[in-house]
């Protein structure tokens, strides 16, 4: 798990502490190291957690799929991502979601209870992981108010055109690499793969795109 460090250093939940002071809050809260070949589930639908989870090799999605396997990708889980906070507070529901790896990953578990009740020492490290943790959490929620914003299109194009323009902005180009897929990018908006190919094929001959996999360009 040491090797990891440097990755969690860089995460939200320990910005502002040392190495050093993670390796040694490590047992503290009780971590756990998990490894996951990809196609494996990390969480399925109807669990109940008491974990906050961090990423720190690979990728996960989050999906849903009904009923009659319908697929839609909630979202992508990058490294020095955390995720399960929202269901791992006392007496919360289960998880309305799978996490799947979608390639070999690895992910540290943390104790939410050994991360909110602060130690005995009351160490400073350990009371900025919980300052940390209310500031991710907000990041978390901006992210899925922006989510909302491309699923509120009414149509294919509009939804495409939100999405890649926050993409642009976030990558500050026009010129940008997506993390997914046709299939998954299709899955993420809840569109149909075939409409949402068609709509894109539409948008580079009006001159309004250029596109290889899943590299675009906004003209």
């Amino acid at each position: 798990m040491k090797k990891f460090i440097p990755i969690l250093k860089m995460t939200q939940l320990f910005s502002g502490i040392g190495e050093e002071e993670i390796t040694a809050m490590l047992s503290c809260l009780q971590a756990k190291l998990q490894t996951y070949k990809k196609g494996e589930y990390v969480l399925h639908q109807g669990e109940h957690i008491d974990n906050i989870m961090i990423l720190v090799s690979g990728k996960l999605h989050i999906q849903y799929d009904d009923y009659w396997g319908n697929r839609s990708i909630l979202n992508m889980i990058s490294i020095g991502e955390m995720f399960g906070e929202a269901y791992s507070a006392p007496q919360s529901d289960a998880i309305m979601n799978d996490v799947l790896a979608v390639e070999d990953s690895a992910v540290i578990f943390f104790d939410v209870k050994r991360i909110i009740t602060v130690c005995s020492s009351a160490c400073r490290f350990h009371s900025l992981v919980v300052q940390n943790l209310f500031y991710a959490t907000s990041e978390k929620n901006r992210k899925l108010m922006k989510k909302l914003s491309f699923m509120s299109k009414r149509t294919t194009r509009e939804k495409l055109i939100s999405y890649l323009s926050e993409e642009a902005k976030r990558q500050n180009s026009n010129s940008f690499s997506i993390p997914f897929n046709r299939q998954q990018l299709a899955d993420y908006l809840s569109v149909d793969r075939s409409a949402m190919s068609n709509e894109l094929c539409k948008m580079r001959d009006e001159g309004m795109i250029e596109f290889q996999k899943n590299w675009f360009t906004l003209l």
